[in-house]
């Protein structure tokens, strides 16, 4: 496989639209998922400045939209990703996008 996802750690919103995207494609019941949204925080930064990070990870039913992208469309969680944080592509492509520590490569 040449084709992943590409995940900026860095803009995820945590709205879960992925993993809502991913349960309707597929048909998982509730709680199942082919991307799992993970919290990380809450980690207090400065005074009374709280951080929280959301860390959207392809789980193990994760079969990249292979019926969609066959048909011409993208995954359906980079499709819905409201805070356009996650592409998907060729590999070679998506490794020379990589700018900073919070980007993730998945296959």
């Amino acid at each position: 496989m040449d084709h992943g996802l590409l995940i900026d750690y860095l803009y995820c919103t945590g709205c879960h639209s992925c993993e809502v995207s991913c349960q309707v494609e597929h048909g998982f019941d509730p709680g199942v998922s082919g991307i799992a949204l993970k919290q990380q925080g809450p980690e207090q930064i400065a005074g009374r400045r709280w951080q929280y990070d959301f860390l959207p990870m392809p789980t193990e039913r994760c079969d990249l939209c292979v019926a969609r992208v066959q048909a011409g469309k993208q995954p359906s969680c980079v499709q819905h990703c409201q805070a356009g944080c996650m592409s998907y592509g060729r590999i070679a492509d998506l490794a020379q996008r990589m700018t900073h520590g919070k980007m993730v490569l998945y296959r």
